[in-house]
């Protein structure tokens, strides 16, 4: 298997982390971007140039697409672009502020479809790429207390199901990653918690204790993600975690049986 170059968002933790450190074990080069690239310094000197690091906020659109225009003229060629970076927000659909709802939104899907749109010329003029969006199982199942963070997911959910059908006739694959609980800080210092009424105390304290183990490890996952890129056929959905299989089969069995249920009632709208 030939080397490939990787573009990552969000390398200093967790997936980003995990990802960028088993693609230059085996070899590749990776243009890593985080908002302190001296997180990475350890990686830095031991493989060199082959790891490219750029400050990055994916918040801010004029900034994603600098680094990624910087990243595509220091490199050449760009294999693999995945957006990693994101965070979630904990609160019942009323508790988070504006400004909480706006941020989560600038980051997780503005972000996330800046850096697709930044990078899809380049991907268009070499004939070939991989765009990798990292969804959730959260993407796929609704889940209380988190309703923003799902709706984000949601949305890239959508915007990739649209984006697969557009530029698969120029050579340009696209997955999206739907992870379960993983040990990662995801749900601890990555996450966002809004100020929590009262009124659904009792509901949250429930749902927290029955929310999914953290039992993935990190590296296994960037691992299938690596196997998921180096196939011929990529799967456009790649499902990681028992749990995540689970729940996604679960939330879609529910709705595909409330479509079946209106399968005689749907039509009466139709021209008779």
């Amino acid at each position: 298997m030939s080397s490939k170059t990787w573009f990552i968002t969000g390398t200093s933790t967790g997936f980003g982390r995990a990802l960028t450190e088993e693609l230059l074990a085996r070899g590749d080069r990776v243009a890593a971007t985080l908002r302190r690239p001296e997180v990475l310094d350890g990686l830095a000197r031991q493989y060199g140039d082959r790891l490219w690091r750029a400050v990055l906020d994916v918040s801010r659109p004029a900034e994603v697409r600098r680094v990624v225009d910087d990243a595509f003229a220091a490199l050449g060629t760009v294999d693999v672009v995945v957006s990693n970076a994101g965070y979630s927000l904990v609160g019942a659909a009323e508790e988070p502020s504006d400004e909480q709802v706006r941020r989560q939104l600038d980051t997780n899907v503005l972000g996330s479809m800046t850096l697709a749109r930044a990078a899809l010329p380049y991907l268009r003029g070499q004939g070939h790429g991989h765009l990798i969006q990292f969804s959730s199982v959260g993407g796929q199942a609704a889940f209380p207390f988190v309703g923003i963070y799902n709706a984000t997911k949601w949305a890239m959910e959508g915007f990739y199901e649209a984006l697969a059908q557009e530029v698969a006739g120029f050579g340009i694959r696209t997955t999206l990653v739907e992870p379960g609980g993983f040990r990662t800080d995801a749900n601890t210092r990555s996450a966002e918690q809004a100020s929590a009424l009262a009124a659904y105390a009792e509901l949250r304290e429930q749902v927290m204790k029955d929310f999914f183990p953290p039992q993935g490890e990190p590296a296994a996952l960037a691992r299938a993600v690596i196997a998921a890129a180096d196939s011929p056929q990529p799967p456009r959905r790649l499902l990681l975690g028992g749990d995540a299989y689970t729940a996604i089969q679960a939330s879609l069995a529910t709705r595909l049986a409330e479509v079946e249920a209106q399968r005689g009632s749907a039509t009466v709208t139709d021209p008779s």
